[in-house]
């Protein structure tokens, strides 16, 4: 209000706090439907050995997230003295709190369907092992290309060009490397944060079509063809 929006009802903030309550609300709740549930099954004993070593890291991930989530909206109350600028939380806590949050979701989702699921016992082929290998290389890079969109949020990139696949009028813009030094552009120069979010994407999407492809040739259960067709849906949707 006083850096920006001048004019801002009562009603209008409301509308942005009660968002803002409701989504702690909902990590609150979340931690509860974790904790709660685990130690019960703990005291009757229902859980083995490795399994209370996963639980606790659940449990414990979850917790971290929150904390995260705090110190990341702490970051957009700090009064900058020095700065301008739109107040807005810091770009490398959003991602980290973003990043923590895909981490927690997929342990989840492993944990629950290597409980439901029994593991396909598949003959160690050279080309099971490729496609093994290529898919872990294919995770790792639609990880990093959704930390880039964090930091596309966080720094509002998103507004700088809305022109695709040209950014303007260039492939390439002018003020990819304006800051200094060169290292400090990837991930606060909105244009080089919006230019890789764009290449990455783009890399992540030809990644799973050709991850694809390279299952077609091998026999697969159909759980694990359905589970790649799946993914190439969702990439192309995305």
């Amino acid at each position: 209000f006083n850096s920006l929006n001048h004019d801002m009802t009562l009603p209008e903030f409301k509308f942005i706090w009660y968002m803002e309550y409701s989504h702690r609300m909902w990590g609150r709740a979340v931690g509860l439907a974790y904790i709660l549930p685990a130690a019960y099954f703990w005291r009757r004993g229902w859980l083995s050995r490795p399994l209370k070593g996963c639980v606790l890291a659940l449990c414990g991930l979850v917790c971290f997230q929150g904390l995260l989530g705090w110190y990341m909206v702490k970051s957009g109350l700090e009064e900058k003295p020095d700065s301008y600028d739109i107040p807005r939380v810091s770009q490398y806590r959003l991602a980290a709190h973003l990043g923590s949050a895909l981490l927690l979701y997929s342990a989840s989702l492993w944990t629950g369907l290597s409980l439901l699921l029994p593991q396909h016992k598949l003959p160690e082929t050279k080309q099971l092992l490729r496609l093994r290998q290529y898919a872990h290389g294919t995770t790792a890079l639609i990880f990093l290309t959704a930390l880039s969109g964090a930091f596309v949020a966080g720094l509002d990139a998103g507004l700088v060009y809305n022109s695709f696949p040209k950014m303007g009028e260039r492939w390439i813009p002018d003020d990819l490397l304006a800051f200094s030094p060169v290292l400090r552009n990837i991930f606060e120069n909105p244009t080089t944060v919006q230019f890789d979010h764009r290449i990455l994407g783009i890399a992540s999407v030809t990644a799973i079509t050709a991850l694809y492809l390279f299952s077609r040739k091998i026999p697969l259960p159909r759980r694990t063809r359905m589970a790649v067709t799946s993914l190439l849906t969702v990439a192309y949707v995305q």
